[in-house]
């Protein structure tokens, strides 16, 4: 059986904003610019768990989670948040939750347009708005495609910056890229001799 949960936080403000940057033709990660992190945030999966002593949301199960457009698949979701003194009376239909990072494990995708980033892992910290993904990652934009190991999205400026190397230890499910090297392919537009 799934179930939903919807979560709204002002502390989503970049979840999504570093997949979202630009018009006409954006280039690797330019259409997470400007997300809007402040549209609820929707989360579908087979079990949905709260650990309210914990400040967690365990969520597992062919997870789904939406946001103003942008789409987040993984096996597994851990989401981290707090209840601020003076926030569950606000009034402001956010129930005190400001969710402040999001896990993902498992066959993670993240989607916006015409955007595809994959990896094993990937964290969101709605903090330093920031999307971290590790171990065999792609980037795809149309036919363009980068691979490495590390993807770090900045949603503020919208630049993302890929590696070889996923991490300095040997992390289990956090594999480098076959070569330890980013590898890429860009079409180029044809030009008349």
């Amino acid at each position: 059986m799934k179930r939903t949960l919807i979560l709204t936080s002002a502390g989503l403000i970049g979840v999504a904003a570093m997949m979202l940057a630009g018009a006409g033709a954006p280039s690797f990660a330019q259409v997470f610019k400007n997300h809007d992190s402040n549209a609820p945030v929707n989360f579908t999966a087979d079990r949905i768990e709260v650990q309210d002593r914990a400040d967690r949301v365990l969520v597992s199960g062919n997870v789904e989670v939406t946001q103003a457009g942008m789409t987040l698949n993984a096996a597994r979701m851990t989401v981290a948040y707090r209840n601020p003194p003076g926030k569950a009376s606000a009034g402001d239909g956010m129930g005190g939750v400001e969710i402040d990072r999001i896990d993902a494990s498992g066959n993670v995708v993240v989607r916006k347009a015409d955007q595809t980033a994959r990896g094993n892992v990937a964290i969101y910290d709605l903090n330093a708005k920031l999307i971290t993904m590790l171990g065999n990652v792609t980037l795809t934009q149309g036919a363009n495609r980068l691979t490495g190991g590390r993807l770090v999205m900045d949603l503020n400026s919208g630049r993302s910056t890929v590696d070889g190397r996923s991490t300095g230890s040997g992390v289990p499910g956090t594999a480098t890229s076959p070569s330890g090297r980013v590898s890429g392919t860009f079409t180029v537009p044809q030009r008349s001799n």
